[in-house]
């Protein structure tokens, strides 16, 4: 069982221990951060949050 280990290292170790992932690494990054970015569009753009930022907004302005 270690002599395969041993072996599997070893390999790991001559070519890189991520090659190849890095391009996959960064297709599942975009996609999360797109959907993530679409879900807080969503939240900000909704009735209630947009109004509590207008309030938020008007009364910042108001204290001026």
């Amino acid at each position: 069982m270690f002599c395969g280990v041993h072996r599997l290292r070893q390999r790991a170790a001559r070519r890189g221990s991520d090659a190849g992932m890095t391009t996959a690494e960064y297709a599942v990054g975009t996609v999360a951060a797109c959907g993530f970015a679409a879900l807080l569009y969503k939240v900000v753009t909704s009735g209630a949050v947009s109004s509590a930022l207008q309030g938020l907004i008007r009364r910042a302005l108001g204290a001026v």
